[in-house]
């Protein structure tokens, strides 16, 4: 991360976000984006750069660890619920919700009865959400499978990563397919025009991060927008809504 304090597409669109949170605060908004994706596809990594330069005191990072037995008991989006943002506040989910469409089923976490309960009625939740003025944000970072066993490598190699590492990772590569089916079903049941999927093309992590940040700049008209002069104009190669018919070489 040093390195990025000398590349100014950064430092333009960090400043930007320190603008957009300025708005936030002042306007009582109400902030949340879903980081979702692969294991190593650089969830955690975006959030670091979006974050870098904002006020902590208006921001929170939701990465919540498996549910309590408490949690167990109740209504699976409960303890979600209990993080969403207040008045002039981003919340970043590390993961969110969508832990029951895709990691959940194929770790065999969940019931069918429990993953369909959840298709069921995550469309309904979103809508509450958004309806109540909560502006929502779901990106899907996305990777193909050489370049998630070259990350999943480093982790093992790497002492600095080796905390990342979990039983999830271990089964990434030889559950891929089983990955790929439930992100499909989640796709064409939970995009909808309210809360739409955005999928971020992520093989090169920094033109990855950069475009989610482009995209996030875009959907709220901030005060002293495009004062830096930077770029705002998003690259659809590399981000882009999901739609029935598009199925990125990344995801086959």
């Amino acid at each position: 991360m040093e390195d990025e304090l000398y590349d100014q597409e950064y430092i333009d669109l960090q400043t930007e976000l320190v603008w957009l949170q300025q708005y936030v605060k002042e306007k009582k908004k109400r902030v949340v984006i879903l980081f979702e994706g692969r294991d190593t596809a650089g969830k955690g990594g975006a959030i670091m750069r979006f974050i870098r330069f904002l006020n902590p005191r208006l921001i929170r990072v939701v990465a919540l660890s498996k549910p309590t037995k408490q949690e167990k008991g109740q209504w699976y989006f409960q303890r979600y619920i209990e993080h969403l943002p207040n008045e002039g506040e981003i919340v970043f989910f590390d993961r969110s919700w969508y832990n029951r469409a895709v990691v959940e089923p194929v770790m065999g976490f969940c019931t069918k009865k429990e993953y369909q309960q959840f298709m069921d009625q995550v469309n309904m939740v979103e809508k509450m959400l958004v309806d109540d003025g909560i502006q929502l944000i779901k990106f899907w970072f996305s990777i193909n499978r050489q370049e998630q066993e070259k990350r999943l490598h480093d982790r093992v190699v790497n002492p600095l990563k080796q905390w990342k590492l979990s039983t999830v990772d271990s089964k990434a590569q030889v559950k891929w397919d089983d990955f790929t089916h439930y992100k499909e079903e989640m796709f064409k049941i939970t995009s909808t025009d309210k809360s739409p999927w955005i999928i971020v093309e992520g093989n090169h992590r920094d033109h990855a991060r950069k475009e989610a940040m482009r995209y996030v700049l875009n959907r709220i008209n901030y005060d002293k927008k495009g004062n830096t002069k930077v770029n705002m104009e998003v690259n659809s190669d590399i981000l882009y809504p999901y739609t029935n018919k598009c199925t990125p070489v990344s995801h086959q």
